[in-house]
């Protein structure tokens, strides 16, 4: 997944109302970009943190500027742009660098459930398989992302729906994308959100798959990257 044009430096001054971010300019400017992230950007959105936003002339769009990366202190980076998770997908399937063998025909949006849609649904000689894709940023240990950030009904939702799919004989995955380039493994966040690590131990006893892949960063674009070790155990104290 390539950005549309070349991301500029920024300094981050403040983020507000969930989805506004003031930033500084190399040149000195003062500008405000979208942030397109609804969760808590923990350690992500602290004030002096240097960010990478993208440039746009869509007169369709109110802002002229959108947060797409953080750079955080040693290097690494997020990127905290959430709506971007499924087109690194979508392109790493179309490119056949993330292959489901028996499927041949990739839809995106795909309605099912109660009200929800689908990521992808992919179709072929195998079936169907329902393909729900989470973006995770989140990491309060050194090598470790975890998911959610903060508690998603509509998280649990989707958990319970892809279960529907398998038990109708249907295959269902989750796919956890980590977008940030500093972890090399995945878990739950069961103390944030204790109904969906419930939700997510529940599920894969009723045969929905789990997997959590690591992501290539730079202000280019993003890649998916290697597949990652991924725990969804609930601590058994609390199952």
């Amino acid at each position: 997944m390539r950005f549309q044009t070349q991301l500029e430096p920024a300094v981050l001054i403040r983020r507000y109302k969930r989805f506004l971010a003031d930033c500084r300019l190399a040149d000195g400017r003062d500008v405000v970009a979208h942030v397109a992230n609804p969760g808590a950007m923990s350690g992500l959105a602290e004030p002096g943190m240097r960010v990478w936003l993208e440039p746009n002339d869509d007169p369709k769009k109110k802002l002229d500027w959108g947060w797409r990366v953080v750079e955080l202190a040693g290097g690494a980076r997020v990127c905290v742009d959430t709506g971007l998770t499924n087109r690194v997908v979508r392109d790493a399937i179309e490119a056949g660098a993330l292959r489901f063998e028996g499927y041949d025909t990739l839809r995106a949006e795909v309605a099912y459930g109660e009200k929800s849609r689908v990521d992808f649904l992919l179709t072929g000689p195998a079936g169907r398989l329902w393909l729900e894709v989470k973006s995770v940023s989140l990491s309060r240990q050194a090598g470790l992302a975890e998911f959610p950030d903060t508690a998603t009904a509509r998280g649990a939702r989707h958990l319970a729906e892809l279960a529907g799919c398998v038990a109708r004989g249907d295959r269902a995955m989750l796919l956890y994308v980590v977008m940030r380039d500093d972890c090399d493994q995945m878990a739950l966040a069961a103390d944030l959100d204790p109904t969906y690590a419930r939700g997510a131990h529940m599920a894969a006893r009723q045969g929905v798959e789990s997997c959590a892949y690591g992501t290539v960063i730079d202000t280019g674009g993003v890649t998916l990257g290697e597949r990652l070790p991924l725990g969804l155990a609930f601590p058994p104290e609390q199952s």
